[in-house]
C-alpha cells in the first residue's frame, strides 16, 4: 500500500496516477472528504488526515509500506518557521508510529542552503526525516516551471511578464511539475537501504525570457519579460499582504546569486519542456 499525501496537488496527483496505473494499491491522504472522492472513484482508499494532526496522520498512515511526504507550502512564514516545525513534529510522530518500509519526501533545490530562506522550511524537514531508521529519499526538484500560471493573465492582457528572477536572459533551473510526480512514482516503488538524495530539474535551463518566449507561441501574440527590481520587493510583497517577507526575498536571491542551484551537475533530467508546460498552462485558463 502507498501512502500519498498532498494527492491533490499536480505532483501527488501525477505520482498517484503512476502508481494506479501500474497496479498498485493507493491510499489517499486529503485534508476534506469531498476531495477524496474523486481519488475513491479511481479505486484509492481514502484516509482524512491534517499535516499537522498527528493522530490522524498515525492513523492514515497505518499499514502502509511505502509513504509519500509532501509538506504543506507556507510561503509568509512566522519567524523560525513554527508553523513547518508543527508539521515536522506531526511527521515524525506518525511515522515512528507506522513504520513504513519506505518514505519518499518531497524537499526542494535550495534545501542544502547554508543561507537562511524560504526553502530552509524543506532543510528542516530533511533533517528531522534524517533522524528516523527507515529508507528514506529526498527527491530535490528545481524552481517549477508550472509556477508560471501566475503570469498568463498579465501575458495575455499586457504581453508582459513580471520576473523576480534576474537577470532576464539567465538560464534557471526548473521542471515540470508532471516530471517531478513520475520521478516521484519511479523511485517510491524501488528499494534501497539508507538515506538517498536526488536532484531532478528539466531537459534544459530556462531564462525569464525563454518564459516569455513560450507564452509568445502559446498566445500567438509577443510578450517580453520584465524585471521587478529588488529595491521594491519588500514593499511589494507587504502590500500584497505579507507579514514577513524576508525569507522568500533571501529565496529569489539565491537564484538570482546562484547559491541555491544544483552545481555538479548531477541532476536527474525530467522529459518536458517549457513550452509544453506553458501551452497547457494557456489552455487550462482558456477552458
Amino acid at each position: 500500500m502507498y501512502a500519498i499525501t498532498g494527492i491533490t496537488g499536480k505532483v501527488g496527483g501525477e505520482l498517484a496516477r503512476s502508481l494506479l496505473a501500474a497496479g498498485k494499491s493507493v491510499r489517499a491522504i486529503v485534508r476534506d472528504a469531498a476531495k477524496g472522492g474523486d481519488w475513491a472513484a479511481l479505486g484509492c482508499e481514502v484516509a482524512l488526515a491534517e499535516m499537522e494532526d498527528a493522530a490522524a496522520l498515525t492513523a492514515a498512515l497505518a499499514g502502509a509500506t511505502a509513504v509519500f511526504i509532501l509538506p504543506p507550502p507556507e510561503f509568509d512564514p512566522e519567524p523560525g518557521y513554527p508553523e513547518a516545525r508543527a508539521a515536522i513534529d506531526s511527521v515524525v510522530t506518525a511515522l515512528k508510529a507506522a513504520r513504513p518500509a519506505k518514505v519518499l519526501c518531497l524537499s526542494t533545490i535550495g534545501a542544502d542552503a547554508v543561507q537562511d530562506n524560504l526553502l530552509s522550511q524543506r532543510a528542516l524537514m530533511e533533517a528531522a526525516l534524517r533522524e528516523l531508521s527507515m529508507p528514506l529519499t529526498l527527491l530535490r526538484p528545481a524552481w517549477f516551471i508550472d509556477n508560471a500560471a501566475w503570469d498568463v493573465a498579465s501575458a495575455r492582457e499586457t504581453g508582459l511578464i513580471q520576473s523576480f528572477l534576474l537577470p532576464l536572459d539567465k538560464g534557471f533551473p526548473m521542471v515540470a511539475a508532471c516530471d517531478v510526480g513520475q520521478a516521484a512514482a519511479k523511485l517510491i516503488q524501488e528499494d534501497w537501504s539508507g538515506i538517498r538524495v536526488v536532484e531532478l530539474e528539466g531537459p534544459a535551463r530556462v531564462s525569464p525570457d525563454d518564459l516569455a518566449a513560450a507564452f509568445s507561441s502559446a498566445l500567438g501574440r509577443a510578450v517580453r519579460a520584465v524585471p521587478v527590481p529588488r529595491e521594491s520587493w519588500e514593499a511589494l510583497f507587504r502590500s500584497q499582504g505579507m507579514k514577513n517577507p524576508q525569507p522568500r526575498i533571501r529565496m529569489l536571491d539565491g537564484f538570482n546569486e546562484g547559491w541555491i542551484d544544483f552545481p555538479d551537475g548531477k541532476a536527474i533530467k525530467g522529459q518536458t519542456g517549457t513550452a509544453d508546460v506553458i501551452a497547457e498552462l494557456v489552455a487550462g485558463v482558456n477552458a
